[in-house]
């Protein structure tokens, strides 16, 4: 199989991989090509242009691909919706599927490869662990998981003090890391920055779409309203 993956949640970033879709494989997803910028203001700017250096495809007739999967969030408003809107736009152009993961899923694919490096093949599960990222406001995105990757709570949006007792990672953890170890958490350096990329998106859906679990919708997880708000009726003025 062969898939697109977009993520806007946080940096701006798409990633092409390609995977035997069986669920007898054990081989990795390879990653063809992927980008992904560090600035999280610019996700209009250079989402289309850096999609298009991922293909050598003639994208006019609409690359070889399976499937479109885009992050869903949680993340801020606008730049979630540029990546949502620009893989729908996508996906009815060139008539292939289109699919939903939640952002931070990608952040826990990296917690759980770099835990199997340390540990190596014959090393036990660890324990549950959160991820987080920025979201502003002095709060956090975060979600936690198992020791083997599956979801047992949220996406949920507040304040980091929220978080008691559990190893956390991700930008979110690295931004409030005096305040968690105060509350008897863990802050590993190692994954105290990292942001949901596209990759890393598409490592999880590949192993979901092996083991056949279908992949939810488009659907934003914006956990917060829009601040931009629709004005209300103008006041008559006193005559």
């Amino acid at each position: 199989m062969r898939i697109l993956t977009i993520d806007t949640s946080a940096v701006a970033s798409a990633a092409l991989l390609s995977f035997d879709g069986t669920a007898a494989s054990a081989a990795p997803a390879r990653v063809e090509a992927e980008f992904a910028t560090a600035d999280t203001r610019t996700h209009a700017e250079v989402l289309a242009p850096g999609i298009r250096s991922l293909f050598t495809d003639p994208v006019a007739e609409g690359p070889a691909l399976d499937a479109i999967v885009v992050g869903v969030g949680p993340g801020p408003f606008t730049g979630l919706r540029s990546g949502i809107a620009m893989a729908r736009t996508l996906a009815f152009t060139w008539q292939v599927p289109l699919h939903g993961l939640m952002s931070l899923e990608a952040l826990a694919w990296d917690v759980l490869a770099l835990r199997q490096a340390a540990q190596g093949p014959a090393g036990r599960p660890a324990g549950e662990f959160v991820v987080a990222t920025d979201a502003r406001r002095k709060e956090v995105y975060w979600a936690r998981f198992s020791g083997t990757g599956e979801l047992l709570e949220g996406p949920v949006v507040g304040p980091a003090a929220d978080l008691r007792d559990v190893p956390v990672h991700g930008a979110g953890a690295g931004l409030y890391a005096a305040e968690l170890a105060g509350n008897g958490c863990t802050v590993d350096p190692a994954t105290a920055g990292l942001q949901p990329t596209a990759a890393s998106l598409g490592h999880m859906a590949s192993g979901r779409i092996r083991a056949g679990i279908e992949l939810p919708g488009s659907a934003p997880l914006y956990l917060r309203e829009s601040d931009a708000k629709v004005p209300g009726p103008r006041k008559r003025a006193l005559l």
